[in-house]
């Protein structure tokens, strides 16, 4: 049922995080979709705004609407479940697939592959994205949770943002990195000049990267990456910034020498804490077939 909960603010800050922190039940994602929508006030006026100063002592009033029941409808698409038990299920994506509808991609996604399962995920991310508590895009492979039920959800989504949630990848980057090791820390935001992708700007959002060399071919480097944040398209903007564009990546400078359909770029390992019983959990995907044919390649050339 629709809800309306009123309330003192307690301490001074953003209304996005003021607001989180005075709901058990929301994320700090849901309340900002809360706020442009209207439905959150600040003594008695509508604030839009996620970043409005609140005051100690004003009056926070916050409309919860009805969940509404998801209308994706469910496709037989065929998905790989490493893992499931009543709060979660960790996937396997594969390369080529969308996590969620949208406009430009209505149908034939993670979400409809979910649905078809079964009817009922968590509902905090909305109609949209039931279930979804972080995204890979469509053309990296690898591993996702998806939640089954809000507290789960809540918990999830809580480990992802305070780095309790381990994610890590593996990636084939172009030319030789030089340093064994190292961080990338640079902004990322919406690029200036081209709508769909993202760059290294000094207004964007912290991101911070790290990587490890696992194996040198040459003109090409295998890496080891872990996130400690999740911008989009991370680790293939960080990649291009040091010049390492990963490859088959035609959106950010990639080279594609081997036919491929996406980047080579996999996320391969996700460990977590079981939302109900705080048991921790570590979950490996191989490379997928495509990715260790190239590295076979690569190394019968390194070897002759």
């Amino acid at each position: 049922m629709a809800e309306r909960i009123t309330w003192q603010a307690t301490e001074a800050g953003r209304l996005d995080k003021v607001v989180a922190d005075g709901i058990d039940s929301v994320t700090r994602s849901y309340v900002q979709t809360l706020i442009s929508a209207g439905n959150v006030s600040v003594d008695q006026t509508v604030q839009t705004k996620n970043g409005f100063a609140v005051r100690v002592g004003q009056t926070l009033t916050v409309f919860l609407p009805d969940p509404v029941t998801v209308s994706s409808e469910g496709e037989d698409i065929p998905i790989d479940i490493v893992y499931e038990d009543e709060d979660m299920m960790v996937i396997n994506k594969q390369q080529g697939l969308v996590v969620h509808p949208s406009p430009s991609t209505p149908s034939g996604t993670l979400v409809n592959a979910l649905m078809f399962i079964r009817q009922r995920f968590s509902t905090i991310n909305g109609v949209v994205r039931p279930g979804i508590v972080h995204r890979i895009d469509k053309n990296t492979s690898g591993l996702l949770v998806v939640a089954k039920n809000d507290r789960a959800h809540l918990s999830l989504a809580e480990q992802i943002a305070t780095k309790t949630a381990t994610r890590c990848y593996l990636a084939l980057v172009d030319g030789n990195i030089k340093q064994d090791s190292g961080t990338i820390c640079q902004p990322i935001g919406r690029h200036p000049k081209e709508r769909k992708q993202m760059a290294v700007v000094p207004t964007g959002r912290v991101a911070t990267t790290h990587f490890r060399v696992e194996e040198r071919f040459g003109d090409y480097t295998l890496v080891h990456f872990q996130l400690e944040t999740g911008r989009t398209h991370q680790i293939r903007v960080h990649s291009r910034f040091i010049n390492h564009p990963v490859v088959g990546d035609d959106v950010y400078g990639g080279s594609n020498k081997f036919a491929l359909s996406g980047q080579l770029l996999h996320a391969y390992q996700l460990s977590l804490n079981q939302p109900s019983t705080g048991e921790r959990l570590t979950f490996t995907a191989p490379l997928p077939d495509y990715f260790q044919e190239v590295l076979v390649k690569l190394r019968a050339k390194a070897n002759r």
